[in-house]
C-alpha cells in the first residue's frame, strides 16, 4: 500500500517489509505481476504477533502467539499457547483450528509455475485500486489472487475448488513499523464455517 492499501498483504500477510513496488506497465504480464509480488517478500525478516479465532459475533475461541521468521529464503514459525507454552502443528491444511493455513502467512502459492489471468474479472478494483486477476494452480489446489495494477502489490487472495470459493485473506488494518507501512491486521475466513481467524502483527525486526 504505498497509498496505504497498495502493499498491504505484501507488506504484511506473514512476510512483511519487503521493497516498496515499482510502478508497472499497464500492459504487465501476469508473469511480470508475480515477479513484482515476489520481490516485495525479503530474504530476512522476523514477524510476532497473535492468531485469533473468533465465531461469527466476534467472540474467541482460540488464542496463539506466534513468531514467524523467514531467512534466506527459509520461513520457519513458532506458536505457544496462553501460556506461553510451544505448540505443535502440521503444515498440512489449516493449522490447529484455525482458518489459517501455512500459505496464508508465507503466500508460497506466489511461486507456483501455473499461473493465468482470469479474464472474466480484469479490472475489479480492491479498496479503489484497479486489480489484475491472477490464478496459481499447483496440483488440486488452486488460488486467485488480486493484484494492483499500477504498483503489482497483491490486495487480497482466495483459495478456490472449481467455481467455489473455500477460503478469503485480506487486510483490515495498517500500521507504521519503523519507516514502512504495512498491515498488521489481517482476516482469514473459512466460507460457510461461521467462523474466521485475526492474524495480528505486533513487532517486525
Amino acid at each position: 500500500m504505498m497509498n496505504i492499501m497498495a502493499v498491504v498483504l505484501l507488506g504484511a500477510a506473514a512476510i512483511a517489509g519487503g521493497k516498496e513496488p515499482a510502478v508497472l506497465s499497464r500492459d504487465a504480464s501476469a508473469k511480470e505481476l508475480m515477479e513484482s509480488c515476489r520481490t516485495m517478500i525479503p530474504d530476512n525478516v522476523e514477524l510476532s504477533g497473535r492468531i485469533i479465532l473468533r465465531n461469527r459475533r466476534g467472540i474467541p475461541k482460540a488464542e496463539y502467539g506466534y513468531r514467524l521468521e523467514r531467512r534466506n529464503g527459509a520461513t520457519d514459525l513458532k506458536l505457544t499457547d496462553s501460556d506461553g507454552k510451544a505448540v505443535g502443528f502440521k503444515r498440512e491444511g489449516r493449522i490447529l483450528e484455525t482458518d489459517v493455513t501455512w500459505s496464508d502467512l508465507t503466500l508460497d502459492y506466489l511461486w507456483w509455475d501455473d499461473f493465468s489471468f482470469d479474464g472474466e474479472r480484469e479490472g475489479e478494483t480492491v479498496h479503489g485500486q484497479v486489480c489484475a486477476v491472477v490464478v496459481m494452480k499447483k496440483g488440486e489446489r488452486a488460488v486467485r489472487v488480486w493484484v494492483d495494477r499500477k504498483t503489482g502489490a497483491m490486495l487480497q487472495a482466495e483459495e478456490f475448488r472449481g467455481d467455489k470459493t473455500i477460503r478469503r485473506l485480506w487486510g483490515t488494518r495498517v500500521k507504521k513499523f519503523g519507516g514502512r507501512w504495512m498491515a498488521n491486521v489481517m482476516e482469514v475466513e473459512t466460507v460457510g464455517s461461521g467462523h474466521r481467524t485475526k492474524i495480528t502483527v505486533e513487532e517486525m525486526k
